[in-house]
């Protein structure tokens, strides 16, 4: 194994901004040869990512479930002979997992199912003399949540992303996940969640076929009207090249953390705050900002030796040594400036009094407040969604919510006294934008209201 010391460095703060503060957008990120290699080998000739996603959608809104069939097998070395997952398989599921996950998974729901339920509704409406104006609420009818496969099933994204949707009052929402070569079925985890969230239905599929499927629709699939959930770069891809056909949650990009710590953190929990967030894939990213050379050195050991006791080394050294770093801030206070620069997807505040510090946060997905409030509990069982904006998109996008899933309609129901009050401006600004149409709206109503009155 290499010496995470070359591979996690202790960067001034001018540096980290030319490196590691300095991150590429997810779809700027050189595409591995490997991952090329992969490509040319599924279509028989060298393609990009993007190209790749773009022949595979078009396959499946041309063939439907022919194509997800064929591009499951293809891609994921399985044979289906059903794209759905029915109660008997969720009934196995039950079976074959631990009394202790399902007690888990069910605590997580009702945290999850809890905290958002708290999240006000928007609907109002006011009248006055001049009539009704306001809004009304309305869950999106058809939700459609996707589940990675990966290196690790993902329950708790089911719940993330289910659960809030169920909330909003969602009539259907359906799930669509990989399947395993082992079983053809989702891992049993993944469907006991599906399940524990009240998803309506189940798919078999993955990566830019499923999120087709969703968009498009096929004989076995229903279209949907939002997709949501994390993927892969093809995956997200997917969800770039449908959107404005469904409306989605976002692009995520690789996840990444950023803890701030003071000289009296401890600093074997900011190391394993770090680690668990690096052992996610070799994209991840986690930062460590300080005003303590101290602590930064003390951090950096502890890296070093936990990582020893982990099972995705491997997969924590490649994050460790790209995107990942130790930085020493002039104070506290120029930590804060450069978090919020970031704009990271999880901030964690292992500082002295860090309520008091709250004030300071402007860009982050989710703040951990102390070293009893997590990022892990996050993750899993605190409440909010652990579906949160990446790639610096924390400036101006928050976690998945309950109002991701609704509508606002507004309503406008004015009177006589409010067109005679109004009327004459939308007329003036209809003929300075050149509209006339628009404008005539508006005088033949005041010719309507004259021929009434005579």
């Amino acid at each position: 194994m290499n010496n995470p010391f070359s591979s996690l460095p202790i960067l001034d703060a001018a540096t980290a901004r030319t490196s590691i503060l300095q991150r590429p957008a997810w779809d700027e990120i050189t595409v591995p040869a490997r991952l090329l290699g992969g490509i040319e080998a599924v279509f028989g000739e060298r393609i990009s990512p993007d190209e790749a996603v773009a022949r595979i959608l078009a396959d499946v809104r041309k063939r439907g479930d022919a194509a997800l069939l064929e591009w499951t097998a293809r891609l994921d070395g399985v044979t289906l002979s059903s794209l759905t997952a029915d109660q008997d398989a969720v009934a196995q599921a039950y079976a074959q997992l631990d009394d202790a996950v399902v007690a888990a998974l069910r605590l997580a729901a009702a945290r999850i199912t809890a905290f958002h339920r708290r999240q006000p509704s928007l609907t109002w409406l006011h009248e006055d003399d001049e009539g009704v104006l306001g809004q009304i609420v309305r869950p999106i009818e058809r939700v459609g949540v996707y589940a990675p496969g990966g290196t690790a099933p993902l329950p708790s994204t089911v719940l993330m992303t289910a659960i809030p949707a169920k909330v909003a009052g969602v009539p259907h929402v359906a799930l669509i996940t990989p399947p395993r070569r082992e079983t053809g079925l989702p891992h049993p985890a993944i469907l006991v969640a599906a399940d524990i969230a009240g998803v309506d239905r189940i798919y078999l599929g993955g990566g830019a076929q499923a999120i087709g499927a969703l968009a498009f629709g096929t004989e076995s699939v229903a279209p949907v009207d939002k997709i949501c959930g994390p993927g892969n770069l093809f995956t997200t891809l997917a969800k770039r090249r449908v959107f404005g056909m469904v409306g989605i949650d976002g692009l995520p990009g690789p996840t990444e953390t950023v803890v701030i710590a003071d000289d009296q953190a401890n600093p074997e929990l900011a190391a394993a705050d770090m680690l668990a967030q690096a052992e996610h894939d070799i994209l991840a990213c986690a930062i460590l900002l300080t005003p303590s050379r101290a602590l930064a050195e003390q951090v950096q050991a502890a890296v070093m030796a936990q990582l020893e006791e982990l099972e995705r080394a491997e997969i924590i050294l490649g994050s460790l040594s790209r995107g990942s770093g130790i930085v020493i801030t002039d104070s506290l206070d120029h930590a804060f400036e450069l978090a919020n620069a970031y704009a990271p997807e999880h901030l964690c505040l292992l500082v002295d009094e860090p309520m008091r510090r709250l004030d300071q946060v402007r860009n982050a997905g989710g703040v951990f407040v102390g070293e009893r409030s997590f990022e892990v509990l996050g993750d899993y069982v605190a409440g909010p969604s652990h579906v949160m904006p990446t790639g610096g998109t924390a400036r101006f996008a928050g976690p998945v919510n309950v109002n991701d899933f609704r509508k606002i309609i507004s309503v406008i129901g004015l009177n006589e006294q409010a067109f005679q009050a109004i009327g004459p401006a939308a007329e003036t600004l209809a003929r300075t934008e050149g509209l006339t149409g628009h404008a005539a709206a508006v005088t033949r109503r005041y010719d309507a209201t004259s021929s009434k009155r005579e």
